[in-house]
């Protein structure tokens, strides 16, 4: 499904009001993922370009890390909790199967009583099509909603399987969407290509083969993944559905966007922006220094990305994964920021290309 194509802003406009993102502070190498795996620091960078990732503690829930990343997506917004009308978390690593994450967000953040909250499971595609349901909701209202993409995937990674472990880190990221008289999101699209929904799955702990000690043993809780297909998917459906998507809503490629895609791959993400022409300069990145972060990854990279975006920028987001899915959305930047103040960005990835 598609949005409006053309920057046309009025009362109905919606668009990103700020940006926050959290991060657990343990930070984890590729020689300590990689000695169980069997394979090297070389090894990892060489097929992932990824250096090192994050791992939240033990004590550390997903929704700690989504809270944590509303919380300064408010901040940042100049929006108090009591102006929101709507808690959307994209994850596939809930706190617990019910009740739903963003439930917890919403408590603690203080949103009032009754306001709607809920999760969206779209894998690393999540937080995509959670932004996109959560401006049609507030469309027209003059509401505001807090999105959040945030996962905790080392909880889910069989630590010898070579080919998951080496690329997930966790954390979170979240935006706050408003009403705009300038910006906003301009056109969306989701899609999903359910005969290759196995590609990525997690096979146990829902009603089809619930928990048990035998689905424990036999290691059907861990995350797998057909690594060679999913390239194959991202190669034969991604990157098509991007350029058609560009093709119909920014046909005039003088303005140069912006491209926020999901942290799947370091090489992926290289082969993917070459093969659409996107600027190296104004693609951004944070996979090596964070891994892959699942629904986090679009969101963290925007939120790393924001201080070096001018009002007018367009930015594609590009989410994709699991289900198989894919969203986009194309978004005309603002001077977002409490009074749009300078988008300086603390504890910045050196060298990480954002």
């Amino acid at each position: 499904m598609a949005s409006r194509a053309v920057p046309v802003h009025d009362a109905d406009t919606v668009g990103i009001l700020g940006t926050g993102s959290c991060l657990p502070g343990k930070v984890v190498t590729n020689d300590e993922v990689g000695a169980p795996a069997g394979v090297t620091d070389e090894w990892i960078t060489r097929k992932t370009a990824i250096r090192e990732r994050r791992w939240a503690k033990a004590d550390e829930a997903t929704s700690d890390l989504a809270s944590m990343a509303a919380r300064a997506a408010l901040d940042d917004a100049g929006v108090c909790a009591a102006d929101i009308s709507l808690v959307l978390v994209a994850t596939s690593t809930p706190d617990s199967p019910q009740p739903p994450t963003a439930a917890a967000v919403a408590a603690e953040l203080g949103v009032s009583a009754g306001t709607p909250a809920f999760d969206l499971n779209a894998v690393c595609s999540g937080f995509v099509f959670a932004l996109v349901t959560a401006e049609r909701m507030i469309r027209g209202t003059g509401g505001h909603a807090v999105v959040v993409g945030a996962d905790i995937y080392s909880r889910t990674l069989d630590p010898a399987d070579r080919r998951t472990v080496v690329l997930f880190g966790d954390g979170a990221g979240a935006v706050v969407l408003g009403p705009t008289t300038t910006g906003g999101v301009l056109a969306t699209e989701l899609a999903t290509f359910p005969q290759e929904r196995d590609l990525i799955s997690v096979p146990a702990g829902g009603s089809r083969i619930p928990a048990s000690p035998a689905s424990v043993a036999q290691g059907l809780h861990y995350f797998t993944m057909d690594g060679p297909a999913v390239r194959r998917f991202v190669e034969s459906r991604v990157g098509p559905l991007i350029r058609s998507f560009l093709d119909r809503h920014l046909p005039d490629r003088t303005r140069r966007p912006h491209f926020v895609p999901h942290q799947a791959n370091g090489r992926m993400i290289e082969a993917l922006a070459e093969q659409l022409g996107f600027l190296p300069e104004h693609t951004h990145t944070t996979v090596r220094f964070l891994g892959n972060t699942g629904a986090a990854s679009v969101p963290v990279t925007l939120d790393r990305a924001a201080g070096s975006l001018a009002p007018g920028d367009l930015v594609v987001l590009a989410g994709f994964g699991g289900g198989m899915a894919a969203g986009l959305a194309l978004v005309e930047w603002q001077a977002t920021g409490s009074a749009g103040r300078s988008r300086t960005r603390p504890g910045a990835l050196t060298g990480d290309g954002t």
